[in-house]
């Protein structure tokens, strides 16, 4: 498989849609991407992994108070990055709703961050490995043993077996870690109209078998809970992360 296409130019897809109901009443005035860690916004944060990673190419699927965001960080440019924005409109769509949405700005391959994963990871090695793999979409999976979340992928030698967030089986000791990356192919069969779940394309990939896996040994951060959000501020302000 030739990589014509180099990782640093895939753009990123950040999907930061979602009302954050859990991190009320935080969030009850505020998009999740602005609340406050470790003395400046989230969004703030994952900009600065994503730049040293060489990825400034950003699109930021928004709905939810997102005028805020646009606000503050603009095109992006003070922050050495390229910020597009693609706004949800008065239906929220789901999470592959949002992307489907968004594709006139990602293009052919593109990375797939949750607007509350902080991860501190080698964002290259994992774009190059899946533009080697020649599959339609790639995901990042960590052994968590039932530890942050209850484990719904089955990952066995490098593949991704089953994916399913409702059926628990013996076999799934994984956890879908939080970032993804996947070729516009996998998104022409749906609808543009209609709420689509990510997890819902994920798991057609895999029953395709174009869904390549690729094992995190480091564990994700994430401020989608109080608990999260608390354990995260605390790390960054001790700068251990």
């Amino acid at each position: 498989m030739g990589q014509s296409v180099h990782t640093s130019a895939l753009p990123v897809a950040l999907l930061a849609g979602g009302l954050a109901t859990r991190l009320r009443p935080i969030t009850a005035k505020i998009p999740k991407l602005l609340v406050e860690v470790a003395g400046e916004p989230f969004f703030s944060h994952q900009l600065k992994l994503l730049k040293a990673a060489g990825l400034t190419r950003i699109v930021l699927c928004v709905g939810y108070l997102g005028e805020q965001i646009v606000d503050l960080y603009k095109d992006g440019s003070a922050y050495g990055v390229d910020i597009k924005y693609s706004f949800d409109g008065t239906k929220l769509l789901g999470t592959a709703g949002a992307l489907i949405q968004a594709m006139p700005l990602l293009g052919d391959s593109f990375y797939v961050l949750y607007g509350d994963s902080y991860l501190p990871i080698d964002y290259r090695k994992i774009g190059d490995h899946f533009l080697a793999s020649g599959k339609k979409g790639l995901m990042t999976v960590f052994e968590n043993k039932g530890l942050y979340d209850s484990s719904n992928v089955w990952f066995q030698n490098g593949e991704i077996k089953v994916y399913d967030k409702k059926v628990k089986l013996p076999e799934m000791k994984h956890i879908d870690y939080g970032l993804g990356l996947f070729k516009a192919s996998a998104f022409e069969s749906y609808s543009k109209t209609e709420v689509v779940d990510l997890a819902e394309v994920q798991k057609s990939l895999v029953s395709q078998k174009e869904l390549c896996g690729y094992e995190m040994k480091d564990r994700f951060y994430e401020i989608g809970s109080p608990e999260g959000l608390a354990e995260l501020n605390t790390l960054l302000m001790r700068k251990e992360v």
